[in-house]
């Protein structure tokens, strides 16, 4: 409608209702939201406001006022404001309004999430019929596909709020319960709302969700009320009651949203196995033992787990329930954030394709003499692990064969190193193994950005021990917290080296400590084997000063800090490490004073060009001179020769 028709309107109105000032009554509202025509702008989009009063007299609100939902109109002038504000639900529905409050929809429409849905999303608006009627929008013949107009995948729900991609809808129809609903009409159908209630929808992490892991059970027992009496009691030869009475989360076997046929094989008792297994002399058909020695598991990690809840495949409508048996075990049913590692890390990369170097998780943890890493004699015990991995990565096995840089005698440097004597001579087993560094099941080549062992990672590696120094390192100027530069900073391993660490107080790191800094600060370290102190130091006194005794080992400043052992604060007190009487003078001496440098020592510079072209020119002159006097001496020496000869 044009801005004109409303003008007209409301003057005509005046005059023919010079009373009604005030819009109260429906047919007040009725009188411009029967047009059809009649749009407003929200947001920068054109939308209709034509109410359709046919609908409006079949809905559950027919009996209720315009202004009983919109009450911010209530009292207002004729015509009403230009912006109006949504129409409240709360007055009437207090404990939905409640629910919807505390619920994920509700915390996301209290800040203004353009994609939040609100009540008239889901019900409607001037057409709300009965939650029972056919025609509702909430009906549960339509549940799905209301909650689906967000939850589908890929929709601006799940990518703009980053949801995590679960085929969610679409997994739901092809469920036992989706068919149910969808396809055979059964309303009593599990929906949406049965399992994450119609207003209080709160994410499964809340303890107050009805999908908590804590509150599952009670949700699915709203339909399977007899489940405690019907269901298995035996599953993968476990108990499915761990406590009596006490329900286990549907979840972990039933999948949430994809609901068909349980995952879980029948039940099988361990002494099923053993009329088998439990004989010495059975044999597999490639001659390999197939003899388990159940003393020997009942002492492992497993004690309590029964065979099929490992060998998931074993059918026990088989005469030997172990030849349905097609791959091995899947330890991930139990383990599977360790499983997650394994998989993105450079094992279980090896593993997916089919490498026969690929390690596995008994190979490690063996097989059925599972014991935990705390046991002495557990392959990953931390006295165990170096030989554990060095079955593979000592020199000339099939790990080390791959190595393509020049890291080579891992193991051999390692047990060499302050560590491995820590470890396999001290017995020290707090002191760092393989699996410290480059983690259990995550390990990666130093050069992947999500390995332990990359330069970005590697000092909150070695922090996991060396705490304190870690948090000196992250403040000095090697850190790339401090430094922005595209140069590459060093990390622990560039000083310490990875394998073949030394210990600092030990001669042969003190003196090549100078070069290591070198590899960097190549001219500083010049400037420094021109000073009294790197002289000495070349000729393996080790008591003087070194990199670190000045410029500190991992927290090393600029000059400019205060913080810094060179600042003016604090390098008299520095110098005082090794000369007991230094003062501010004393400090004043220029370390690394050069004479190669004229910018940063113009003085130096220029004095001993100046005393070089000095000491030259003497030389040169001197030399001429003598060049110049030679034949008179010669000359000499010959008349004096004569003069001799002629008197005697």
């Amino acid at each position: 409608m044009s801005t004109y028709r409303h003008i007209f309107l409301f003057v005509s109105l005046l005059l023919v209702f010079p009373a009604a000032l005030s819009a109260q009554d429906n047919s007040d509202c009725l009188a411009c939201h029967e047009d059809k025509t009649l749009t407003k702008k929200v947001g920068g989009k054109e939308i209709s406001v034509f109410v359709d009063q046919s609908k409006l007299a079949l809905s559950v609100h027919a009996a209720n006022k315009c202004i009983d939902c919109h009450v911010d109109l209530k009292d207002s002038d004729f015509p009403h404001k230009e912006h109006v504000d949504r129409a409240t639900c709360t007055n009437c529905h207090q404990s939905e309004n409640k629910d919807y409050a505390e619920s994920l929809h509700g915390r996301a429409s209290a800040r203004d999430d353009k994609l939040a849905p609100r009540c008239q999303t889901c019900h409607g608006s001037h057409e709300i019929v009965p939650v029972k009627s056919p025609k509702s929008a909430v009906a549960p013949l339509q549940i799905p596909y209301v909650c689906g107009s967000c939850h589908h995948e890929g929709s601006p729900v799940q990518v703009q709020r980053h949801i995590p991609q679960a085929n969610i809808l679409e997994n739901y129809t092809e469920s036992i319960h989706g068919e149910a609903l969808l396809k055979k009409g059964l309303v009593v159908a599990p929906t949406c709302i049965s399992c994450h209630a119609a207003h209080k929808i709160l994410p499964h992490t809340d303890p107050r969700s009805s999908i908590a892991r804590n509150n599952i059970a009670g949700t699915c027992t709203k339909c399977h009320a007899a489940i405690e009496t019907v269901h298995r009691k035996i599953i993968r030869g476990a108990l499915w009651e761990k406590a009596p009475h006490v329900l286990p989360v549907c979840v972990d076997c039933h999948q949430p949203h994809k609901i068909r046929n349980v995952y879980y094989e029948q039940g099988m008792a361990d002494k099923d196995c053993l009329r088998c297994h439990g004989n010495r002399d059975a044999k597999a058909a490639n001659g390999r033992s197939m003899y388990v020695d159940y003393d020997e598991l009942q002492g492992s990690m497993h004690s309590k787990v029964a065979c099929s809840q490992c060998h998931t495949q074993v059918n026990p409508s088989f005469l030997r329930p172990c030849e349905a048996i097609t791959s091995h075990v899947d330890c991930t049913i139990c383990h599977a954030e360790v499983g997650d590692q394994y998989r993105t890390s450079i094992h279980g990369q090896l593993f997916a394709k089919n490498d026969p170097n690929a390690p596995m998780c008994t190979e490690c943890h063996g097989t059925h003499n599972v014991l935990g890493h705390k046991n002495p004699k557990s392959p990953t015990f931390a006295i165990n692990v170096p030989f554990l991995c060095g079955r593979c990565h000592h020199e000339g096995k099939k790990a080390a064969v791959r190595y393509t840089g020049t890291e080579h005698n891992i193991i051999s440097k390692y047990t060499e190193s302050i560590h491995g004597k820590g470890l396999m001579k001290s017995g020290m087993t707090i002191t760092a193994t393989c699996a410290d560094c480059h983690t259990a099941h995550h390990e990666l080549p130093h050069s992947d950005t999500a390995s332990s062992v990359n330069p970005k990672n590697i000092s909150s590696t070695c922090g996991q021990c060396h705490f304190g120094i870690e948090e000196q390192f992250n403040k000095s100027v090697h850190s790339p917290l401090v430094t922005r530069t595209d140069k590459e900073l060093p990390t622990c391993n560039d000083c310490h080296t990875a394998h073949s660490i030394q210990r600092t107080d030990q001669d042969q790191f003190k003196l090549s400590i100078m070069n290591t800094c070198g590899r960097c600060h190549t001219e500083i370290a010049k400037t420094y084997f021109d000073t009294y102190h790197g002289k000495v130091s070349q000729l393996g006194y080790t008591k003087t000063a070194k990199c670190y005794d000045c410029h500190g080992a991992h927290d090393i400043l600029p000059p400019s800090d205060p913080r810094s052992h060179l600042s003016y604060q604090n390098i008299v007190q520095t110098c005082k490490k090794c000369h007991s009487g230094a003062n501010r003078q004393f400090a004043g001496y220029f370390t690394h004073a050069t004479h190669h440098d004229p910018n940063k020592y113009p003085w130096l510079y220029w004095s001993f060009l100046g005393m070089t072209a000095l000491l030259v020119g003497t030389f040169f002159f001197a030399g001429v001179h003598t060049l110049l006097w030679l034949p008179r001496s010669l000359q000499y020496r010959k008349e004096l020769k004569k003069k001799l000869s002629n008197d005697v």
